[in-house]
């Protein structure tokens, strides 16, 4: 158990300067290093002074993080909420129930994919791991050093990639080649984009898609291009026949036609589902969407018609398809509670009737 710690900020009120004492449990100390995503690390001011552009300002670093750990605290990590899961044809039977396959204190398990085995791939922000759950639920460390990796990608072709969302943000190739791919954005660093480098998926042209605030794509010489005009993003998935790039965008889900070189146009509003919240999506091998909420997983039809909720003991945040024949969608569970207000991770599975997309990983 981490012990609580005083911190001091200084302020200048006509002329005076007092001085407030917080928490930990208030506002968190500055942290640095791997396993802190840049929006949140001490030295991420000294690496946007570089920016030719300058991110969005984002408000008070000191304000935003006592606020964000005050509607933390209010979590209560006992809080399981009774579901019942009603049944919505082709896609998942009436009663079925989520089970609980592994969970680890102190990371955020996030960015899920399958593996060719019926397991799953798993990046943890705070370890800066790539973990392995196989189809038994045993975990093993497969790739580490990430510099805080936070989400996986696997091209049809097999060249896996990770968003690595420390400070020096950047896009990297970990197999069969383990390089940087891309950490560029208009001659700047993907630190001035602003936010965080949340969700990414590859392509069968050598390139990938990946959210930064908005929706950008990495060509296959890494070279990165800006899409689409107001969005919040975050998950993002290519429907079955790579034609049609979803992503999520706060409430609602957007659409864009995917070009001959990767280009995006045609952005519209594809569905929008009650509660708001989208997160990370899959497909299935039909080209229905999934994407997770805070009320659960919204089930998606591939032509934007809404076709009900998988409720969840706990909000979601990433989802993907694996298991036996790729008729299990497993679901990740991210919170912080408890005394000390710390990360907790958990996998969950439910059965379905739907069959995963069998083209690509994810």
């Amino acid at each position: 158990m981490k012990s609580k710690r005083m911190f001091t900020v200084g302020l200048t009120v006509l002329g005076a300067t007092a001085v407030l004492s917080l928490s930990q449990a208030q506002a968190p100390a500055l942290r640095t290093g791997p396993g802190v995503q840049a929006a949140q690390d001490a030295k991420e001011p000294e690496v946007l002074k570089g920016c030719k552009t300058p991110p969005p300002a984002r408000g008070g670093r000191g304000a935003a993080r006592a606020g964000a750990a005050r509607g933390a605290a209010a979590v209560d990590p006992a809080a399981i909420r009774d579901y019942t899961v009603a049944e919505i044809p082709g896609v998942i039977a009436a009663g079925e129930k989520w089970k609980s396959i592994w969970a680890e204190d102190g990371n955020n398990g996030d960015g899920i994919i399958a593996t060719k085995d019926g397991g799953l791939l798993i990046a943890q922000n705070d370890k800066s791991d790539v973990v392995k759950l196989d189809k038994n639920g045993k975990a093993s460390v497969v790739y580490s050093d990430t510099n805080t990796g936070g989400a996986l990608s696997e091209s049809p072709k097999g060249v896996l990639f990770l968003n690595s969302r420390g400070l020096n943000a950047k896009i990297i190739e970990l197999a069969p080649k383990h390089k940087v791919f891309a950490d560029k954005y208009q001659g700047d660093s993907l630190d001035c984009i602003g936010g965080v480098l949340n969700d990414l998926m590859a392509d069968d042209k050598g390139g990938v898609y990946f959210t930064m605030g908005g929706l950008f794509y990495a060509n296959s010489k890494g070279e990165v291009t800006k899409y689409g005009e107001n969005l919040g993003t975050n998950g993002i998935i290519l429907s079955p026949d790579g034609k049609t790039l979803y992503v999520t965008n706060r409430g609602t889900l957007a659409a864009f036609d995917v070009q001959k070189d990767g280009s995006l146009t045609n952005q519209r509003e594809f569905t929008k589902w009650e509660g708001g919240g989208g997160d990370g999506s899959a497909v299935d091998s039909t080209g229905r969407i999934y994407v997770t909420t805070n009320a659960g997983v919204q089930v998606i039809g591939p032509d934007g018609k809404w076709l009900g909720l998988i409720p969840t003991p706990r909000n979601v945040i990433t989802c993907a398809f694996s298991g036996p024949d790729k008729k299990t969608l497993y679901a990740v569970v991210s919170y912080r509670g408890g005394p000390e207000n710390i990360q907790h991770a958990e996998v969950i599975a439910i059965p379905t009737i739907a069959q995963g997309y069998k083209g690509r990983l994810k």
